[in-house]
């Protein structure tokens, strides 16, 4: 059984980590509304996915150091709300931090979680 929670444990946020990337890169497709030239779209998905990509090198860091994942997972989200709450009235952005931060607080706290497991 508790082979099974370990497993549990150490895919849950690896796989939630790369659906949450997937799904913040799908935020850069609206690039292609502008009816930019080539070079300009490609210059505009670089500058849409630089949070995704970041994302993805944390990732990579925390497949083996699962601290890394769990501290930058939750700065991110952290930094989201912050930067949401700035830009937006604050019932705007309770339900925009839910979407975003609330994923990456999930993922960050799984990464630690397994983390600590790890250390035990």
């Amino acid at each position: 059984m508790a082979k099974k929670i370990s497993k549990f444990v150490y895919w849950t946020p690896r796989i939630l980590s790369i659906m949450f990337i997937l799904f913040l890169a799908l935020f850069s497709l609206d690039i292609f509304d502008m009816k930019l030239n080539f070079w300009g779209t490609v210059v505009g998905l670089f500058m849409h996915n630089i949070p995704s990509l970041i994302l993805l090198a944390v990732l990579l860091i925390s497949w083996k150091y699962e601290i890394v994942g769990g501290i930058v997972f939750i700065l991110a989200g952290l930094a989201y709300i912050i930067l949401t709450l700035v830009r937006v009235p604050w019932y705007m952005a309770i339900s925009w931090s839910m979407t975003i931060a609330g994923p990456a607080f999930l993922i960050g706290i799984l990464f630690l979680v397994n983390w600590y497991k790890k250390r035990k």
